[in-house]
């Protein structure tokens, strides 16, 4: 898929900044194209007018593609393929790519590639960091960050993206050093027409990956690869021989096979589920290479306290420990913190509700069954939440996030959790997940 001597029409669909990155490379190779996006004033539109002429550029509709003689469309993530202005072109034999996919076609180093229902933002991080403190030149971006044609250019050691579904789908064929699925559960239903149809999605991370790494708790991750295929494997349970995996002793063990690792005591950011992350990018590392005992590894695990918004601690009042995971948009990353935080005394108060993005609430059954004193529900989408988990009696519904959270902090006592993770969408009531949990630390902080 050359773009040297190609004599194909493009068009670029959907500004943000996918859209506007991938506008910017395809001008900077000195080729033309149009610019389409549903919207009548869409961000980046100002900067666009200053590369492509204000005759190429059509907003308020995608309409205009049917108009055009386009045999070859860069879709931005945001806008889904259903689309059925994109059904007809597609039909018509018009090639559907995006920015990751013109990424590849001219990548000059290895790509670690790595996506997932949850956790990959922060195992993009892990890995990335490390290497970067081992002294090589990284660039780090795709979902995460700076857009993927953004890092071209740039001569790395290695590339290492964060891959959503919505890049996958515009994405041929990645060709990555090391691919890899952290989980994959239910999220975008909107979007998809089953689980299956967004675990396929998911799978074309594998494709023509010279290694990969796999999740031994979730069938949906395994790798339909060429035998011979190097695959490293992980689990948040115990470790068969050459896997990495958790031994409990007094805390946890991070192991890979028999071989002790580190233990939790030597470790900042907790959480079982937290510790199965360090032991994807350890999968990850070893297929590179790397040895997991040098100590600027365990200098990192000392210090990395984790993202934003993901299971982040904010504070402790009174005795009671407030955490903000406004990341969880869907029910397994829901599930996912209350594994790792939760225990067999119910300490967790859970705030939950927005926007369920067509998903099936029942598998938080168990979770809440577990580990949750008290399950107060906000949001658009709380009366569906509320009558699928009618069998946990701990359920009720109040009218915003500020409701809820004053009814947790009235009955939390010392060596409670406050837990906001929503398994859902924000924008409901929200901008963004980022304001969502901006807006929760203020309430903490305001206590």
């Amino acid at each position: 898929m050359s773009l040297i001597g190609s004599d194909r029409i493009r068009a670029v669909v959907g500004l943000g900044v996918s859209g506007l990155s991938c506008a910017k490379f395809l001008a900077s190779k000195g080729l033309d194209f149009y610019v389409v996006d549903s919207r009548e004033s869409p961000p980046g539109l100002d900067e666009i007018k200053s590369i492509v002429p204000v005759d190429r550029i059509f907003t308020g509709s995608l309409d205009k593609l049917l108009t055009l003689p386009v045999t070859e469309l860069f879709v931005s993530p945001g806008v889904a393929l259903a689309e059925p202005v994109l059904q007809v072109l597609k039909q018509q034999g018009a090639l559907m790519r995006g920015d990751v996919d013109l990424f590849c076609e001219h990548i000059d180093a290895p790509l670690i590639a790595i996506t997932g229902s949850n956790a990959k933002s922060t195992v993009t991080t892990m890995v990335a960091d490390i290497l970067l403190a081992l002294g090589k030149n990284v660039q780090v971006g795709g979902n995460l960050g700076r857009p993927a044609l953004d890092l071209l250019g740039k001569q790395p050691d290695y590339y290492v993206l964060e891959l959503s579904s919505f890049q996958l789908e515009t994405t041929q064929v990645l060709n990555a050093e090391i691919a890899c699925i952290l989980n994959v559960s239910e999220d975008h239903m909107d979007r998809y027409d089953s689980l299956y149809d967004y675990q396929r999605v998911k799978q074309k991370v594998y494709r023509n990956c010279k290694s990969a790494v796999c999740n031994k708790q979730d069938i949906l991750t395994a790798p339909l690869l060429p035998v011979g295929t190097p695959v490293a494997v992980f689990t948040a349970g115990f470790a068969d021989l050459k896997e990495f995996g958790l031994l409990e002793d007094d805390g946890f063990w991070l192991c890979h096979g028999v071989k002790r690792l580190y233990h939790s005591s030597q470790i900042k950011l907790k959480g079982k589920h937290n510790y199965a992350n360090f032991l994807a990018s350890f999968a990850m590392l070893h297929l590179l290479g790397v040895d997991l005992e040098d100590k600027v590894i365990a200098d990192y695990l000392l210090e990395f306290s984790g993202l934003p918004h993901r299971c982040e601690f904010v504070s402790e009042r009174n005795g009671v420990t407030y955490i903000n995971d406004s990341k969880g948009t869907n029910v397994g990353a829901t599930l996912a913190a209350l594994e790792g935080l939760g225990s067999r005394q119910k300490n967790i108060h859970l705030l939950l509700g927005g926007q369920g993005k067509g998903a099936d609430f029942a598998p938080l059954l168990s979770g809440l069954t577990k580990f949750v004193k008290s399950a107060r529900l906000f949001g658009e989408d709380a009366d569906i939440i509320a009558s699928t988990l009618a069998d946990y009696g701990g359920l009720t519904r109040y009218v915003d996030l500020d409701e809820a959270m004053l009814a947790c902090v009235k009955e939390a006592e010392p060596g409670d959790i406050v837990l906001f993770s929503p398994a859902c969408a924000s924008f409901d009531q929200f901008a963004s997940y980022v304001a969502r949990g901006e807006y929760f630390t203020s309430l903490v902080e305001a206590l």
